[in-house]
């Protein structure tokens, strides 16, 4: 029994120096765990007896998972699940392994490639932000308008009725850890409204952040949500059980994901789930209250129009910003707010979770992140900038903001905490770069706006410098409070 305790231990100990070897690098790490053997000598008591292989497989891969959730850049390939998915007789193929040695079969390949590319996408936070739902026969089964609120189908009364209530149920789970919602319906609106007031459903109206319900063509209600939301059309997955709509979506709007998801509700989940559209590599508080946050600026916007200078409206909102230096506890919502962000970023840099931390611990950085609230509610952290100060001059080589919070002001907050902290470091100059990209045009003028002189310029992409001994604050008539 000992033996096989310290073979275990042994296993993992390898695992965790190459591990330790790489993040040397500044590398994230993808580590395959392990699939089932494909015989088992003491059938059954394989799997819990410690002289089983089953058993040796599966505490193997548990220490592997332990280990996954302490160390920050270390992913799991969860070759486990896929093989079991697939099914053991066809993830394995002897003939492949006594003649090429291959560990899988041929027909697998295909499967386990594609499932380490979603986690590289996700490293990269390159998933989906936004789910847009159709409604009949794709929330519930039926026509509300048609069958009203007591003739469709959801709840538990019968099995097409439980087929809907498993994907609502699905969905509420990914709103649950982040995912926009939004509902893009042929209706009318109160009749599409009412389809939420039933006894039985999981999903609730003020679970959509965006709601569409008229009898305009969809592919305009998705660009419509694309403005309320304001996030990038590529960021959206379009669900419809009509294969016109789906097929005129794909056609008007081709950067949106559509899936063929067909008409059966009991695939639906297994669209969404296997491609991986909304697939995280971690879960912060930040994903948790996205949705509020979309909510909360549905409301902002509402208000805006209530007033004729844009100025009072800012000054209505009661901002509060948070600005210091980064903090080991945001390293995670910092590398994704940073591998997200297309608008307001200006030199479309990305950098891994490594790389963040290995940012953070550098004393030749200035590294601050931006939180704003206001009277509606807080939008989290949004905003990160990244200077590296050489012979005191500080290049900024990355600043980005989220969407979210566009138009607010806070860049000028962020900039006055930057040229603060430079003057503390005896930094006479600060640099900044713009890199065009294809979504950036949003901040091609703002070192321009902060009074930055123009050094460079090649095609569209511009170097800027400032001279910070005279600098005033941009920050108007503190639109935006500070909170030391």
């Amino acid at each position: 029994n000992e033996d096989v305790e310290i073979l275990i231990n042994s296993e993992i100990d390898k695992f965790k120096s190459i591990w330790k070897a790489i993040s040397l690098h500044n590398c994230d790490i993808i580590q395959n765990n392990f699939d089932l053997p494909f015989e088992r000598e003491l059938g059954n008591l394989d799997c819990y007896d410690i002289h089983g292989k089953t058993y040796f497989i599966n505490q193997l891969n548990q220490q592997i998972s332990l280990s996954a959730r302490h160390i920050k850049n270390l992913y799991i390939n969860d070759i486990n699940y896929l093989s079991s998915y697939i099914g053991l007789q066809s993830w394995f193929d002897k003939s492949l392994w006594y003649q090429a040695k291959y560990a899988l079969s041929m027909n697998s390949i295909p499967e386990l490639s594609f499932n380490i590319a979603k986690i590289i996408n996700s490293i990269f936070c390159k998933t989906k932000k936004c789910l847009v739902l159709d409604l009949d026969n794709t929330c519930w089964g039926g026509v509300i308008s048609d069958d009203g609120l007591s003739g469709i189908s959801i709840g538990t009364e019968t099995a097409i009725s439980e087929s809907y209530t498993g994907f609502q149920k699905y969905i509420k789970s990914l709103q649950g850890r982040g995912v926009i919602l939004a509902a893009c319906s042929k209706n009318d609106f109160e009749n599409a409204k009412e389809g939420f007031n039933h006894p039985d459903t999981i999903l609730k109206f003020e679970d959509f952040s965006s709601f569409k319900a008229n009898w305009n063509e969809k592919y305009k209600n998705i660009i419509e949500i694309v403005r309320e939301v304001n996030i990038g059309l590529d960021s959206l997955v379009f669900i419809d059980d009509n294969p016109f709509e789906r097929e005129l979506a794909c056609s008007q709007l081709p950067s949106l994901s559509v899936p063929d998801v067909g008409n059966n509700i009991t695939e639906f989940i297994n669209y969404i789930d296997r491609n991986g559209y909304f697939e995280p590599i971690s879960f912060s508080i930040d994903d948790e209250n996205r949705g509020k946050y979309y909510k909360d600026n549905k409301k902002r916007v509402d208000v805006l129009a209530e007033f004729t200078s844009y100025d009072d409206f800012l000054k209505s909102l009661e901002m509060v910003a948070e600005i210091k230096s980064f903090s080991q506890i945001y390293l995670n919502r910092i590398t994704q707010l940073i591998n997200k962000t297309n608008q307001f970023n200006l030199t479309t840099r990305r950098f891994t979770f490594s790389e963040v931390e290995s940012i953070w611990g550098d004393d030749k950085f200035i590294k601050i992140y931006g939180k704003l609230s206001d009277k509606y509610g807080s939008n989290g952290l949004v905003s990160v900038i990244i200077g590296e100060v050489k012979s005191n001059v500080c290049h900024i080589n990355l600043w980005v903001m989220s969407c979210r919070v566009i138009k607010r002001d806070l860049e000028f907050a962020m900039f006055d905490k930057l040229v603060k902290l430079c003057s503390n470091n005896k930094i006479s100059m600060i640099v900044g770069k713009y890199y065009e990209s294809t979504k950036n045009n949003l901040v091609s003028d703002l070192y321009k706006k902060l009074g930055f002189t123009l050094r460079s310029k090649d095609n569209n992409d511009s170097i800027w410098e400032l001279d910070i001994s005279n600098y005033k604050n941009k920050n108007k008539n503190n639109i935006i409070r500070i909170n030391i």
